[in-house]
């Protein structure tokens, strides 16, 4: 192995959907959770298309689906959200939090793994390929 190749640490990461009208099941992708153990990294990017929400749901509280992206945001910065989502648990326990299945307008769908070199940078090439 290379030097580069050695310096790619395993991640896991997990679409952020919006299903505004839960009955339909129809959804938009809003952004990504990344979490990279190796490297104590955990972050969420959002990216809201208002007009692509409005068009699967022309009622759509666009207030509440941002105040709920907001607080997910929030889950992954230590600290940052009140309860014990974010203020007691590791980063990897919060990822697995805000992964796991909800019936709400708000989801993250199947996690999925991969390597990289630089988390963050990963996180940005994420949601531009499956979000923006």
């Amino acid at each position: 192995m290379t030097g580069h190749d050695e310096s790619r640490v395993p991640f896991e990461y997990a679409v952020v959907r919006v299903v505004p009208r839960i009955e339909r099941g129809e959804r938009i992708n809003v952004g990504v959770l990344l979490y990279c153990q190796a490297r104590g990294f955990l972050a969420a990017r959002i990216h809201l298309d208002e007009a692509r929400l409005r068009a699967l749901d022309p009622t759509v509280d666009v207030a509440g689906v941002r105040a709920a992206l907001r607080a997910l945001e929030a889950v992954c910065t230590c600290g940052a959200a009140p309860g014990p989502a974010g203020e007691h648990l590791r980063p990897g326990q919060r990822f697995r939090w805000l992964t796991s299945p909800r019936s709400t307008i708000v989801q993250t769908g199947p996690v999925h793994t991969g390597l990289t070199a630089d988390p963050e940078a990963e996180l940005d090439r994420l949601v531009d390929l499956l979000v923006r």
